[in-house]
């Protein structure tokens, strides 16, 4: 203990305490928000405390008593084909629901599961995997899904839905989840009983800032709209729009034209659907993606480089045709120094296009400006050659069409771990349509994209209105709220 001269020194006794991250509780105090009975000292951290005694200057309730539940998914049977889906965390992320790569249900399984059917107003959260808890999905349209057993959802009842999406999202809901992850070095998980008890704050502009995020999910999809009309320009230049594809199992091929041509065996690839698509493509003007593009490869560094803090490092799992999310890896600062050129040389510039050989092949994604991070060995980096022959962002939007998607699934079919070979995507076939038409494609997409970030903003003003109101008040967020329209 910290002496004076007549003996312990309280004061200097407490500025020591502060100093240290160290919390003394008695066992009176251990219980509170904590309905998991947690003993680590990670529970019960300073920036929690104080997060705490920021949020309850607000009136607050528990979020089971504002919800008709709060409850896990189930562990549905899966099918191959095309059906409903069923939602797992890569379809959830930064306040969004995807309902792309979702596994798939018949229609007799989503019945057998009508409770954990999704409704607008419900909001989605990631509940296992370490770096993955605590991914958040607002549930906005009335499309057929449910959700599976690392999901947890929250159904309000007797409070605003949007707003209760834009709490946890806000940095005091993302800190209160981050304390609820149990498991260490491990499998983590979020418990429901913990989700159950999380204050939630009433404040008086619940209904505005819900206002916000309604609105930030229709300019959203509004711009889900414009993409689809990019997508459909294209197939109606091509006479693709009612194409329908071949469904015979036999497709006849002799040892010539089959093995000796391209080295292949299985049965998948001579499907008649993947052939019809080629010939289509090359009736008309197209080229291979070696012409018109230059490829390169990034690194694999592994695992071992990986670090808490430092440069992002970007994985298939972290980008879609639609955008690139935070990753959750990052590359260590000692690696980064000893790489210091080689990294500078990798950091993909304004105009790359992204695209996957490994995991989700096909997936391409054109960067609107320079990115400060290093990308993974599975995704190759596109540069158009000549851009007065074809457009960045239509190349991009060809590329995530079902013309190249099909060419993916023939080259890399056939194995567990999907890998597509770099000599298959050089020989990819991409038509090239007339400048004008693939201009008009261009601006449809630069418009989704110039929506989409609108959305991303409105998002945040509703985030940052709600800690703004805990803060300081009500008052002074709806001022911040005023101030962003103006912008």
């Amino acid at each position: 203990m910290p002496e004076g001269r007549g003996g312990f020194n309280e004061e200097k006794y407490k500025a020591l305490l502060e100093e240290l991250e160290i919390t003394i509780k008695d066992f009176k105090e251990f219980g509170i928000n904590n309905s998991t009975f947690r003993l680590d000292s990670e529970f019960f951290r300073k920036e929690y405390l104080k997060l705490y005694k920021s949020l309850y200057r607000k009136p607050c309730d528990k979020l089971e008593v504002l919800t008709k539940w709060v409850t896990q998914g189930p562990n549905p049977v899966f099918q191959e084909e095309d059906g409903i889906p069923c939602l797992t965390g890569r379809n959830i992320n930064n306040g969004r629901v995807s309902y792309e790569n979702a596994d798939n249900l018949s229609e007799e399984e989503y019945i057998n599961w009508k409770r954990f059917q999704i409704k607008h107003g419900d909001t989605l959260i990631t509940l296992k995997g370490k770096g993955s808890i605590g991914k958040i999905g607002y549930v906005t349209d009335g499309r057929k899904a449910i959700f599976s057993r690392n999901i947890g959802i929250i159904r309000p009842h007797k409070i605003n839905t949007g707003y209760v999406n834009a709490f946890i999202l806000s940095k005091y809901g993302a800190k209160i989840i981050a304390r609820g992850e149990t498991g260490g070095t491990g499998q983590s998980t979020l418990a429901i009983s913990y989700l159950k008890n999380i204050d939630v704050p009433r404040i008086e502009i619940e209904e505005k800032i819900g206002a916000l995020v309604e609105m930030s999910e229709q300019v959203l999809i509004d711009s889900q709209s414009q993409y689809e009309q990019a997508e459909l320009l294209l197939l109606e230049t091509l006479g693709l729009k009612d194409f329908e594809l071949s469904t015979e199992p036999v497709n006849v091929k002799g040892f010539k034209e089959s093995f000796l041509s391209t080295g292949r065996l299985d049965a998948e690839y001579y499907q008649k659907k993947y052939e019809e698509v080629i010939v289509h493509i090359t009736d008309q003007n197209h080229d291979n993606l070696a012409n018109l593009v230059q490829i390169k490869k990034s690194i694999e560094p592994g695992s071992d480089v990986y670090s808490e803090e430092g440069l992002p490092f970007l994985r298939v799992s972290d980008f879609n045709k639609f955008g690139i999310t935070e990753p959750d890896k990052k590359l260590s600062d000692t690696f980064c120094k000893e790489n210091k050129e080689l990294l500078k040389k990798l950091k993909p510039k304004k105009e790359t296009i992204l695209f996957s050989k490994d995991g989700s092949v096909g997936t391409a994604y054109m960067l609107r400006k320079d990115e400060d991070l290093i990308t993974s060995g599975a995704i190759l980096h596109l540069t158009v050659k000549d851009t007065s022959q074809i457009i960045p962002e239509y190349l991009t939007l060809a590329l995530n069409s079902k013309l190249v998607q099909m060419q993916a699934e023939r080259d890399a079919g056939g194995s567990i771990i999907l890998h597509w070979r770099i000599s298959e995507i050089e020989n990819v076939v991409v038509p090239i349509i007339d400048y004008t038409k693939q201009e008009k494609i261009a601006a449809f997409v630069e418009e989704s994209f110039r929506l989409k970030n609108q959305s991303e903003q409105l998002l945040e003003t509703a985030k940052r209105a709600v800690e703004i109101a805990i803060e300081q008040d009500e008052e002074a967020a709806i001022q911040y709220i005023e101030m962003k329209k103006l912008k």
